[in-house]
């Protein structure tokens, strides 16, 4: 490892030169966060919800997310910008972080190129600017991983507060994303591969480590026991071993190609040549080892499960901040100048393009990519067009949707109106025999608030479905609100009286299929 290399000749340039582009970067990004007209994400709109109930947990994910939106929101309010604010400063620590580990493994030099690599990551470019657990995540890994580097050179009291340190990120990193267990396996795979790794590791060290680990989980554990393990539950149903086709070629080889828009093309590249190298020449350093192990285990374990089943490109990146070093260390060693030149630069362009589209919708017309922009358009629109419609009908007993992308948009952007004193409640529609979502658990329409509702379907997928549910439907009218050029979303409103769903099938949960849509 790389000790001599904090003191070197430049190692307080290439400090600079991270901090000079992380922060640059940053100021950046949250330029683009207060002038966008792009508008919440509808999961990023799930999360704002939780945000008004702290807690230990959520329905799909640890509360990490939801206290952190708290945070932002009761400084600057509840504006979009201020509901994503702290997912460029997460990425912004952890940018500094990776500086930290590779110049502790390999230098200054190295330390500067990987985060580059890591500010510029495309991924990186789409979690900067949208609230997700990835960012979080990345920070408590990026923590974790720095404070595993420096163990061997602590020592003393120094020692034990590093190990400390190092259990409480990986703590952290869990009440992020439960992806963080891929520390846990980097962990004890070196351990088992590194004589040296082990002699790292006493009974205080280790023991201060999972204290610490599980003085920061526990809380979060009990939460999962008094709530049915929801959490667990939801992370694993999220592989789809069941109800799918298994062993898809096609969704291995869509995911493998994900990989090089996510991580880059060029260093996504770096990463696989320089495993066929190994392969064959089997030169590996101490540093080598000890990133590839906690660089691996996600890429290749969820590679397998894009093949068993399915798999998001965003899965595997828990290995991007060990990858990123480990590419920029690579390049430096086989002298690739040009290539690591080109994998910024590279990098860089994708970044800029990026921020383009997300500050000027007329660019992201101009170059074709509006559609990947979809999502986060005409939300406030449709919200408006729900709550103007209640806000006409009298004595209702709710307002009702049938998707929960629409119900956690119109939780936030009909925020004032489902606030104000004696507005009907928003209602989910459940479809299945049993909730799926955080919005069918918490918010399910029942008999009781279902006597008089606004319906509102979003594209009409399951209108008739809902329909059927009750006794009587009227007052049908369609508002349409343009994405795009090309695209348009459709949400379907109707007045229905006496809400009593029919029996759902005892085998596939899910309701009998309309026959004829009952209306006045």
């Amino acid at each position: 490892m790389a000790d001599n290399a904090l003191s070197a000749p430049g190692a307080d340039a290439h400090w600079r030169g991270a901090l000079l582009l992380a922060f640059g970067l940053t100021a950046v990004r949250l330029v683009a966060l207060f002038v966008t007209p792009l508008e919440l994400y509808p999961d990023e709109a799930q999360y704002w919800l939780w945000s008004r109930t702290l807690d230990w947990g959520y329905f799909s994910k640890p509360p990490m997310i939801a206290w952190t939106i708290w945070t932002t929101t009761h400084i600057g309010g509840n504006g979009e910008a201020w509901v994503r604010l702290a997912a460029p400063l997460f990425h912004l620590g952890a940018t500094l972080a990776v500086f930290g580990i590779g110049r502790r493994l390999y230098g200054g030099a190295v330390g500067f190129a990987a985060c580059a690599l890591y500010a510029l990551m495309p991924g990186v470019q789409i979690s900067a600017l949208a609230i997700a657990t990835d960012a979080i995540l990345l920070f408590f890994l990026s923590l974790a991983l720095l404070a595993y580097v420096e163990l061997p050179f602590a020592e003393g009291r120094r020692r034990l507060l590093t190990a400390a340190g190092f259990g409480a990120a990986v703590g952290l990193a869990f009440l992020s994303k439960y992806a963080a267990v891929y520390a846990i396996i980097g962990l004890a795979l070196h351990l088992v591969i590194s004589r040296d790794a082990r002699r790292v590791w006493d009974w205080r060290t280790a023991g201060v480590a999972l204290a610490a680990f599980l003085l920061i989980l526990s809380p979060n554990l009990a939460w999962n026991a008094a709530h049915g393990f929801s959490t667990v539950q939801h992370t694993a149903a999220n592989a789809a071993w069941g109800g799918r086709k298994l062993f898809n070629v096609a969704e291995l080889g869509e995911f493998t190609v994900s990989q090089f828009g996510v991580f880059g093309p060029i260093p996504f590249a770096v990463l696989i040549g320089g495993l066929a190298l190994l392969a064959v020449r089997r030169r590996l350093t101490d540093a080598d080892l000890t990133l590839l192990c906690f660089s691996i285990p996600p890429l290749l374990i969820v590679t397998l499960q894009a093949f068993i089943s399915r798999a998001n490109a965003n899965w595997s990146g828990a290995g991007y901040v060990a990858g990123s070093i480990l590419v920029a260390a690579w390049l430096m060693r086989w002298r690739a100048r040009g290539w690591l030149i080109g994998a910024v630069a590279s990098q860089a362009l994708i970044a800029a393009l990026f921020l383009a589209c997300v500050i000027s919708p007329a660019f992201t017309e101009t170059i074709g990519a509006s559609n990947a922009f979809k999502r986060a358009k005409g939300w406030e629109q449709t919200v408006r067009a729900i709550t103007e419609r209640a806000a006409a009908e009298p004595a209702l007993t709710a307002v009702v949707v049938d998707d929960r992308f629409l119900f956690n948009a119109s939780a936030y952007y009909g925020r004032e109106f489902f606030g104000a004193v004696n507005s009907p409640p928003l209602k989910m529609w459940v479809r299945e025999a049993h909730p799926q979502n955080q919005a069918e658990t918490t918010d399910p329409l029942t008999v009781a608030t279902g006597a008089r509702v606004l319906a509102a379907s979003l594209d009409l997928v399951y209108r008739d479905e809902v329909a059927q549910d009750f006794k009587s439907v009227s007052g049908r009218e369609i508002h349409s609100v343009m994405l795009d050029r090309k695209h348009r979303r459709r949400t379907e409103l109707f007045i229905g009286e006496g809400f009593a769903p029919l029996p759902r099938d005892p085998v596939t949960g899910q309701p009998p299929a309309p026959k004829v849509v009952r209306a006045e």
